[in-house]
């Protein structure tokens, strides 16, 4: 699966997570309705809810979310791993028919899952240019309708504009239309008021003019906006309109308070008879052209009732800080379980059937300061970490107290362990280890430490893609995650970890540090910088499981100190495979240009 169609599935996953988040904030907020209605009246509650919401939304599209998940991740089949050579890929003839039936049912389930995807993707832009426009047709309707009034200018034209001083910079007009009171304009407001206004008693004029000046005080219209613009962006979610329906309504009723804010019970009569005499005199409560407004009689049927009640009795007092911080907690609450429950993408790389494409990365970054030195190429491309991941398991060892020092324990070499390379059929120790990259050594490690403990530490590490499963179906995660299978590193993802090594931000001994440090030195460059780091080569994976012979994975990670100063460097190629190592051949040519790039720093 290419890239692009990756996000466009993380898209309708996004999408799938914030209708779940949506549910929850609907929950949540209707039971701050029911059993908190002082902190349901806030306009805060409504507005969080829907930002809640959105922030889920755009959480979920951010790569590598899927760290903060605790759900399995939802496989995609014919993936693409990093991965050195295998010893064996001979299959028996029936063997491969059962791979070609396999490929095929996922090539089937793959393009499934991509047209759909695409097909979301094409509804969901259809339905916000469907949305925009319809927001967009409802302010030139309100505009038109504003360009047929008259606009009232001098003192004394209207008796609801007695008692109060609109600000200059509002524009009131009364208009010949069956339409309530509002206010609307988003950079320019508007008071429109109709002529059948004037039918009113004058008190009940200047308390409802007084209704929508109190919107403008209160920056109303801005809060309306916002929800409006979130509205429009997650179109597809019910609960977004919900709640931005109920956010009108709290700023009904926060206008309704202030208004009537040590009336006597006769005016607040008055005010609440007005309110239902300007909805029978309006043929539609609710039009569309009112959800861009703040309309006086901008309430439904439903909300009738309630928004009555609460003007002839006075609120009971607001309930202390602590109600609305347990709405807020729980608005919290709702996003971190989101992403810790979102249904994440098993993060397996990009899937083409053919050789990938070569590319390269060079990601550096200031120590201390966490500050981007360098960032060229392919850095958030993720790869097998190879034996870049033994800096990995060497703090994991010494930490548990698996190794001892630079020599200690020495291991013999045994039949059946890997010995791919030479080098590695020989009695090895840490220093030796680190030097040769000697898989088994660091199969002995990770087997003495557990699954359950090798997991957490990785976990702590926050490293990579945090997948430690190995091989579907061979429960070999804990010898061969890291190599042609699941774990996978990115280049932005190495220097971070590196960062954190550095800055010995990770719950680990001194020790661990110490000796980690120890191994990795390479000694000093010709301008003095200290250099620590770890090569790491592998053949990229085919889709139907074999190893793409012709190119290479060559890693160099590290860090490079002097006077002080930290500077962790990740480097990272993909190109084609030649007689020597990718991995050295990685670090030779970038430790011949370090030194220029160094002092330019």
């Amino acid at each position: 699966m290419a890239f692009s169609t990756l996000l466009i599935v993380r898209f309708l996953l996004a999408s799938l997570g914030c209708m779940a988040a949506g549910l929850a904030v609907w929950a949540l907020t209707a039971a701050c309705r029911r059993h908190l209605p002082q902190v349901a009246v806030q306009r805060s509650t409504w507005l969080l809810g829907q930002l809640t919401i959105i922030a889920t939304f755009l959480a979920l599209l951010l790569p590598h979310s899927e760290r903060l998940r605790l759900l399995p991740a939802i496989e995609l089949p014919e993936t693409m791993l990093a991965a050195p050579a295998a010893p064996d890929h001979a299959t028996t003839p029936a063997q491969g028919a059962a791979m070609a039936g396999g490929r095929g049912a996922a090539a089937d389930y793959r393009a499934w899952l991509s047209y759909g995807a695409q097909a979301w993707l094409s509804l969901y832009l259809l339905g916000l240019a469907y949305t925009t426009g319809r927001v967009l047709q409802s302010h030139r309707t309100l505009n038109g309708l504003a360009a047929t009034g008259e606009r009232l200018v001098l003192p004394g034209r209207h008796q609801g504009l007695d008692a109060a001083t609109p600000p200059p910079s509002l524009a009131v007009i009364e208009v010949d239309a069956p339409i309530s009171p509002m206010l609307f304009g988003w950079f320019r407001p508007r008071l429109l008021l109709p002529r059948h206004l004037r039918s009113f008693e004058p008190l009940q004029q200047q308390m409802i003019v007084e209704h929508e000046l109190t919107h403008l005080r209160r920056h109303d219209l801005q809060w309306m906006s916002a929800g409006i613009v979130l509205q429009t962006l997650l179109w597809f979610n019910p609960f977004m309109r919900l709640l931005r329906d109920n956010l009108a309504w709290a700023q009904e009723l926060g206008c309704d308070r202030d208004v009537l804010r040590n009336r006597t019970p006769a005016l607040r009569k008055a005010y609440a008879a007005a309110l239902v005499g300007q909805l029978r005199l309006q043929p539609h409560p609710v039009t569309h052209s009112a959800k861009t407004a703040l309309a006086f009689g901008g309430v439904s049927a439903r909300t009738l009732a309630a928004r009555i009640s609460l003007i002839r009795e006075p609120a009971a007092a607001p309930r202390g800080p602590w109600a609305r911080g347990t709405a807020v907690a729980g608005l919290a609450g709702v996003f971190a379980a989101s992403l810790a429950f979102q249904p994440a993408l098993a993060d397996r790389a990009p899937a083409q059937a053919a050789a990938p494409a070569t590319f390269s990365c060079t990601d550096m970054v200031d120590a201390a300061s966490g500050a981007q030195l360098v960032r060229d190429g392919h850095c958030d491309e993720r790869v097998t970490p190879a034996s870049t991941f033994n800096i990995a398991v060497s703090l994991m060892g010494y930490d548990s107290g698996i190794l001892r020092d630079a020599h200690s324990p020495s291991l013999p070499f045994k039949p059946g362990y890997a010995d791919w390379n030479p080098e590695w059929r020989a009695t090895t120790d840490p220093t030796s280890w680190i030097r040769n990259s000697t898989v088994w050594y660091a199969q002995q490690v990770t087997a003495s430490l557990g699954a359950q403990r090798f997991q957490q530490y990785v976990r702590g590490f926050g490293y990579g893609n945090l997948d430690v499963s190995g091989d579907p179906g061979k429960d070999n995660g804990l010898a061969m995650s890291w190599i042609a299978s699941s774990l996978k590193i990115s280049p932005a993802e190495q220097t971070a970890f590196l960062r954190k090594i550095v800055n010995r931000q990770l719950p680990l001994s001194a020790h661990a540090y110490d000796m980690t440090a120890r191994l990795t030195a390479l000694g000093a460059l010709s301008n003095g910088w200290q250099i620590h780091g770890k090569t790491g080569t592998a053949s990229p994976v085919l889709a139907d499981g074999g190893d793409d012979r012709r190119h290479s994975y060559g890693w160099f990670v590290g860090w490079a100190s002097k006077g002080g100063r930290t500077v962790v460097f990740s480097r990272l190629v993909l190109e084609d495979t030649q007689e020597s190592a990718a991995g050295p051949r990685t670090r030779d040519a970038f430790l011949r240009d370090l030194p220029a790039q160094l002092d330019a720093l």
